[in-house]
């Protein structure tokens, strides 16, 4: 069976590469948990890191993440579903919001639940996901700071999430006159410019960044120590944190292309023939994974000479003719991996999640709750 690895040793120094760098700079942040998808041991990696802010857009996630530890503060990182009001002023601390409606139904129940909800009024700066019109945004925040149970803690944004829109200097400067201008007008205080995100990163590395920005929520550089605006890995970080390894079940010599009348795959595909293959063989693996649990697409081979030829639902096809490895049935084949095919991978229930502590591997299941728990949590 395949299984995902998650490098214990690299987390923990991408944290602490972060970590240092934030407090250099007088920076809040929290880490982004959602590619996790929810695996409880890997959530129980970041608690044990000493995080103390963690940020997730599905409710479960976060409902773990306090079963784990209560004293963590619990984001909540999309505008909620009306649907999910008492779920979220329970479990998360503060919430993304962009509705007065929804924030309405917000402040009823933290009233119920006897709490103060905080919340980070998103503000659209141009890449068109979530976010109030800079435009309203005074009328808004009016609207919502008169509301009981409710206290805003932050102005925030996202970029590059939807259109690909970059962030810039003049953006964030903008975002940080946002702030300046409500505390100016209603004589309240924002703690929180919440423009910082993995893609904000090099700005603040390059000494960029506004000094406005003071809160960041980071999950990809932490978790693929990768500079999104360069592609390449950020100086002092470390890449290759999960690792895809997936076991060979065929090896066969077979023709390079396939023979008979073609059609479409299941998937809608046809197959264009390289009439210079014409006659050729190749040496084809075939490895216990495929579209249902990833795209072909999202996997690099760590051996650089196996070609992905294709995938169906359950396998993937490799041509390892170039290959010096002499592999056999029974082996794995190891695929590094970037965000978008890790987070189809966790969210794979036939995948195995594991941990690689130092040179030890650790064999762990989704929700794996049998495990003994560390000293810190135990004594909670």
């Amino acid at each position: 069976m395949a299984y995902l690895k998650l490098d214990q040793q690299k987390l923990k120094h991408n944290f602490n590469f972060l970590e240092g760098l934030f407090s250099k700079n007088n920076i809040s942040w929290g880490v982004v948990s959602k590619l996790l998808c929810g695996t409880e041991s890997y959530l129980n990696e970041l608690v044990e890191l000493g995080i103390k802010e963690i940020h997730d857009s599905r409710i479960s996630n976060l409902q773990k993440i306090k079963e784990l530890d209560p004293t963590v503060q619990t984001v909540y990182i999309k505008p909620p579903a009306r649907r999910s009001i008492k779920e979220i002023v329970k479990y998360a601390d503060v919430s993304f919001n962009t509705e007065l409606e929804t924030m309405k139904l917000l402040s009823e129940e933290a009233a119920r639940q006897n709490k103060k909800h905080k919340v980070i009024i998103m503000i659209e700066m141009g890449d068109l996901r979530e976010g109030v019109m800079g435009e309203d945004l005074l009328d808004f925040y009016e609207s919502v700071f008169r509301l009981p149970n409710i206290f805003i803690v932050g102005l925030g944004t996202n970029l590059n999430c939807l259109h690909g829109i970059m962030p810039s200097e003049d953006k964030l400067v903008q975002l940080s006159l946002y702030k300046q201008i409500i505390e100016l007008k209603f004589k309240r205080e924002i703690p929180w410019v919440s423009g910082g995100t993995s893609v904000v990163l090099p700005l603040l590395l390059q000494n960029r960044l506004p000094k406005g920005i003071n809160h960041f929520r980071i999950g990809e550089a932490l978790f693929f120590g990768l500079d999104l605006f360069t592609g390449q890995t950020i100086p002092g970080m470390e890449d290759g944190l999960f690792t895809l390894h997936a076991e060979i079940i065929e090896i066969s010599q077979k023709p390079a292309v396939p023979f008979g009348e073609t059609g479409t795959n299941p998937s809608g595909e046809e197959t264009e023939i390289d009439p210079n293959l014409y006659g050729k063989e190749q040496l084809r693996a075939i490895i216990d994974v495929g579209l249902l649990d990833i795209q072909p697409k999202f996997l690099r081979p760590v051996d650089k000479s196996i070609e992905t030829i294709g995938a169906s639902s359950d396998m993937l096809i490799l041509n390892i003719t170039h290959s010096e490895n002499s592999y056999k049935v029974g082996d794995t084949i190891a695929f590094d991996l970037d965000y978008m095919g890790a987070l189809t991978l966790m969210n794979s229930f036939y995948v195995e999640k594991r941990i690689k502590k130092g040179t030890r591997i650790k064999k762990l299941h989704r929700d794996d709750k049998t495990e003994a728990p560390s000293k810190s949590l135990a004594t909670k």
